[in-house]
């Protein structure tokens, strides 16, 4: 098994360090990657930080992670040596029901799927993207096409799929009003999304402090909910709201109230407390509220080309390995413009 240096953190306080590690060798049906580039997501956060229950530590995390095939096994026929690859949220599934048959491999019943890192069928601890190397089996895995830039390239595995799937859905396009609730590192990726579908897009933040960026990224409107009567004026004006915002205490039946008959709210924020909402606003205007939780691997595959075809990629920070503890402290204090990414290469200093 090779060796490789990772980053872990041991407890609760998210403290990294550099350590080492072993990667098992390809099985016949699988493939092992030089990780070159690994983005930091906010639900390695809430997982290192113990938020979201019970973690194995020591935690090597990390669920956007690409690079350079090395190795493939003996049945191996998706990929070859020297091609660049990634891996989003999952690393296996049954592949037997009827979700894994339909392509929706994050809804595995049998009995679940298994994500990047955590623990593995046999409930082993498993490492992530912030390491120098991973081993999966091939239809885990994705091409990254040469037109997007390969630096910036991770965070589409999660935050890309986590905002084309909804947005692919729930049909925006010609003729539709998008809201992007939250301009941060989802929110920046729908903003782009929505607007290479032919949609209007328009961003609902706190503050005017992004607008810049909004516009220039294809948003057509910039509102700043600091303004009073922002919502207010907006009300029966978008068919989809795409929420990435994570605040349980936002006020949702206000942004409700903004969509059109018919129209659709659909979250992809996880808060850490209940959120409430008034369900008049629903019935009132025959309005549908809705989640959406990353794609199945067809899916990524095919938002990773669509983003190719369309020039879109991440805004990024690259950072290295001894940065990623700052890091995880300026994520939740929304000070990253838009998605760290950790360059392994820097594992070897």
């Amino acid at each position: 098994m090779p060796q490789v240096f990772a980053y872990a953190c041991d407890d609760k306080t998210s403290v990294f360090h550099r350590t080492t590690i072993e990667i098992r060798e390809p099985a016949d049906n699988e493939i092992y990657f030089d990780i070159q580039y690994a983005g930091i997501c906010h639900s390695d956060i809430h997982t290192a930080r113990g938020e979201w229950g019970p973690v194995h530590y020591p935690l090597v995390p990390g669920h956007e992670l690409v690079g350079v095939v090395k190795k493939v096994g003996d049945k191996v026929t998706k990929f070859k040596v020297g091609d660049k690859v990634g891996v989003g949220c999952m690393f296996a599934s049954c592949k037997e029901c009827e979700y894994c048959k339909a392509g929706e491999e994050q809804f595995c019943s049998n009995p679940h799927a298994y994500f990047t890192y955590g623990t593995d069928q046999n409930g082993n601890p498993t490492t992530g993207g912030y390491a120098q190397g991973f081993t999966v089996r091939e239809d885990f895995a994705c091409r990254i096409p040469e037109a997007i830039p390969f630096e910036t390239s991770a965070p589409l595995l999660c935050a890309g799929i986590t905002t084309y799937s909804p947005l692919k859905r729930w049909q925006a396009g010609p003729g539709k009003k998008v809201a992007v609730l939250g301009m941060g590192g989802l929110g920046h990726m729908g903003v782009q999304i929505a607007a290479a579908m032919g949609a209007e897009v328009h961003v609902i933040s706190h503050s005017r402090s992004k607008e810049e960026d909004g516009k220039r990224l294809g948003a057509s409107y910039y509102h700043a909910t600091s303004e009073p009567g922002t919502l207010e004026a907006l009300r029966d004006t978008f068919d989809i709201i795409l929420c990435t915002v994570s605040a349980s205490d936002s006020d949702y039946t206000a942004y409700l109230n903004t969509l059109k008959p018919y129209g659709v709210f659909v979250d992809v924020g996880l808060p850490e407390e209940p959120a409430s909402i008034n369900l008049s606003a629903l019935v009132h205007g025959n309005r549908v509220m809705a989640g959406s939780m990353i794609g199945g691997i067809d899916e990524t595959q095919e938002m990773l080309d669509f983003c190719a075809e369309h020039g879109i990629h991440p805004v990024i920070e690259m950072i290295g390995g001894e940065d990623i503890t700052e890091a995880y402290n300026k994520v939740t204090a929304s000070q990253v413009r838009y998605r760290y990414v950790i360059d392994t290469a820097t594992f070897n200093d």
